[in-house]
């Protein structure tokens, strides 16, 4: 088939070393489960319905779920995105992702950190926050529940930023705890005040006019399937779907 996935050979000597060790039986072939793995994630299919081009479902799907619950994935898309460090500015925003009842069918275990799937006004929703640098490239993504405020996200991520001059945000990230943080660390905030603040806060209307990147990285990360539409309920597998997309459209 023409419109079949395939890695290149230098794109995979680029991922080659974050692959795990194997132990005993060698891995079958790389390229082929990946590029597999890949077009389901990209195209929202069931794992039985991949082609027969890439191999078995079965290897494709043990493939991915053990290298998701391992963090492979992310890393790989951290370490790519490392190569190319951001001096000047990054960006933070969120977005939600529309969960599907198969993602919400079963009680979460008992211990664990739940599904990350909360219920808004557009129904049950994953939030996906992000840290993209000034070309709009993601590097650094975190979910939580769909109802959870910006603020926990940003929180998260604080500890992550890069060392850049600027953080562009909206208002959604306009507090005085998130402002001095970022003083604290040296980053100069551009983020618009909140509507019902007292004192209006100045900010570069200029440089802010920049932020629709981090947007336009949002659409493109919703344009596979499996981002748009949560159907994994271990939120480490969905957010490896996130973070292998990104590694995809942008590190590759």
């Amino acid at each position: 088939m023409s419109d079949l996935f395939w890695l290149t050979d230098a794109q995979m000597a680029r991922l080659a070393p974050f692959f795990p060790k194997s132990h005993g039986k060698p891995r079958v072939d790389d390229k082929r489960v990946l590029s597999g793995i890949i077009f389901i994630n990209r195209n929202g299919l069931r794992w039985r319905d991949a082609p027969a081009a890439y191999g078995p479902h079965k290897t494709l799907y043990s493939r991915w779920k053990r290298w998701s619950e391992k963090g492979i994935f992310a890393r790989m898309m951290a370490g790519l995105s490392a190569e190319h460090g951001e001096k000047t500015t990054v960006m933070i925003d969120a977005t939600y992702l529309k969960a599907h009842r198969t993602a919400t069918s079963m009680a979460a275990k008992k211990g664990g950190r739940g599904r990350l799937i909360g219920r808004t006004k557009g129904g049950m929703n994953t939030k996906l926050h992000a840290i993209c640098d000034s070309q709009g490239r993601p590097i650094d993504l975190f979910v939580t529940a769909g109802q959870v405020s910006d603020y926990i996200g940003a929180r998260a991520l604080l500890s992550r930023l890069p060392n850049v001059k600027w953080l562009l945000g909206d208002r959604g990230y306009d507090a005085d705890w998130f402002r001095e943080a970022l003083q604290d660390k040296g980053i100069r905030a551009c983020i618009p005040g909140r509507k019902k603040r007292k004192t209006p806060v100045k900010y570069d209307k200029r440089r802010y006019k920049r932020r629709n990147r981090i947007e336009i990285m949002f659409g493109r990360l919703k344009d596979w399937r499996r981002v748009a539409t949560r159907y994994d309920r271990c939120p480490k597998v969905f957010l490896s779907a996130i973070a292998l997309a990104a590694l995809v459209i942008y590190w590759l």
